[in-house]
């Protein structure tokens, strides 16, 4: 990804968060709205600015967690993978898949640098459950970004499961290198090569942590 895909992957999570539970309100309001406060923790805080592990993983932790539907997102990521695979091998593969958005997008969160993001009106019913909610993200001397948010209204608010940039799915994105580690390695594969994965980012982000205090 280039700067500026990462940045909107890191955006398209922060903007998730403004989400709520407040079911009456329309996610369009709430984006509008939360996305103003996000940004300007962004803007405030300078350590988040450059990358701090520990106060990016805090705003995420925050402002971002609570508004996603892992689950979904892992079924949907691991496609007929998710019904090969045991309950207890369901419950690892999303908390693993979770660890892997989180540290992605919190390494992505600092490189946001005062892009304008404007909304689309938002085209649904009341009674809808599941709606899009568009928007461009732009930035002097940089094409703009199409920014589209699957969220669903479930029992305890509106939650995200899906973001595309472009018109590319994220979640489609991750099914495919799912798919073809599960064809070579069985689910538990494919756990085994999250947890990896997570570990290797868990101690760079050590590394950095280190290297601000040393």
């Amino acid at each position: 990804m280039n700067g500026m895909t990462k940045t909107a992957c890191s955006l398209a999570l922060v903007l998730m968060s403004a989400i709520v539970v407040a079911q009456d309100v329309a996610p369009d309001v709430l984006l509008k709205s939360i996305t103003a406060e996000v940004i300007a923790l962004i803007q405030q805080d300078k350590d988040i600015q450059a990358g701090n592990p520990v106060k990016v993983a805090e705003l995420v932790e925050t402002k971002i967690l609570p508004y996603f539907d892992f689950t979904r997102m892992t079924q949907l990521a691991a496609a007929r993978s998710w019904q090969l695979a045991t309950p207890e091998q369901q419950t690892r593969l999303t908390a693993e898949f979770k660890i892997l958005l989180v540290r992605t997008y919190s390494t992505a969160l600092s490189s946001y640098r005062n892009q304008v993001i404007e909304f689309k009106p938002l085209r649904a019913a009341a009674s809808d459950t599941e709606v899009t909610v568009k928007s461009v993200i732009k930035q002097a001397g940089m094409m703009p970004l199409a920014m589209e948010y699957e969220v669903a209204k479930t029992a305890t608010g509106w939650k995200v499961f899906d973001v595309k940039i472009e018109g590319v799915s994220l979640v489609t994105t991750y099914r495919e290198t799912f798919a073809g580690i599960v064809r070579e390695r069985g689910v538990e594969g494919l756990i085994q090569s999250l947890s990896d994965k997570n570990r290797r980012g868990a101690a760079r982000a050590g590394a950095r942590i280190n290297e601000t205090i040393g």
